[in-house]
C-alpha cells in the first residue's frame, strides 16, 4: 500500500515521501497515529503545498528534543528492586517504571515507547538505556539497579 509520509520517521522515510508499506501498518500505525495519508492523487498535491510548513513543525519537534536531550543525557537514575541472594530480579524493569523514574525525578514526559534498553534489565547493576526523542535526536541515560531487600 503506497502513503505519503507527514513526518520524518527514522528507517522508514522523510516528510512528502511516498513509500509502499504493509497494509496493517499503513491503517493501524501511520494513517491511525496521523504519520501519514493514502497516496491518493488529491493527498499527493496536498501534501505538496503544506510540505514546508510540515517541516517547520518537524524542527520544533526537533528542537523541544534537543532540549529535553541536553537535560537526560548521561544521566543515571537508580531503582530499588527485591532480588535474590545471587542478585537476579524478580522480574525485570520495564520502560514503564523508567518513565515514571524520570517524570517523577526530572518532570520529563518520556512515552515508555521511546525507552530502548540495550539489554533486559533482570540484575542489579548498571544499565545503559537509549531513548528515542525524535527520528534523529537520541538520548542516553544510565540505569542504576539496587536491592530493596533480598528474600532468602
Amino acid at each position: 500500500m503506497k502513503v505519503i509520509l507527514l513526518e520524518n520517521l527514522k528507517k522508514i522515510g522523510s516528510i512528502g515521501e511516498i513509500i509502499d508499506v504493509k497494509r496493517g501498518f499503513a491503517r493501524n500505525f501511520l494513517i491511525a497515529n496521523k504519520k501519514a495519508l493514502y497516496a491518493s492523487k488529491e493527498n499527493i498535491s496536498a501534501v505538496e503545498k503544506i510540505k514546508s510548513e510540515l517541516s517547520k513543525k518537524d524542527n520544533e519537534k526537533k528542537k523541544v528534543a534537543k532540549e529535553t536531550q541536553e537535560k537526560l543525557n548521561k544521566k543515571e537514575y537508580t531503582i530499588k528492586k527485591l532480588s535474590t541472594e545471587n542478585n537476579e530480579l524478580y522480574g525485570s524493569v520495564k520502560p514503564t517504571e523508567i518513565s515514571k523514574l524520570i517524570f517523577d525525578k526530572d518532570k520529563l514526559d518520556i512515552k515508555p515507547s521511546m525507552i530502548q534498553p540495550i539489554q533486559e534489565i533482570k540484575s542489579l547493576g548498571k544499565f545503559k538505556v537509549k531513548i528515542s526523542l525524535h527520528s534523529e535526536v537520541d538520548a542516553e541515560i544510565f540505569i542504576k539497579v539496587e536491592s530493596a531487600e533480598s528474600i532468602q
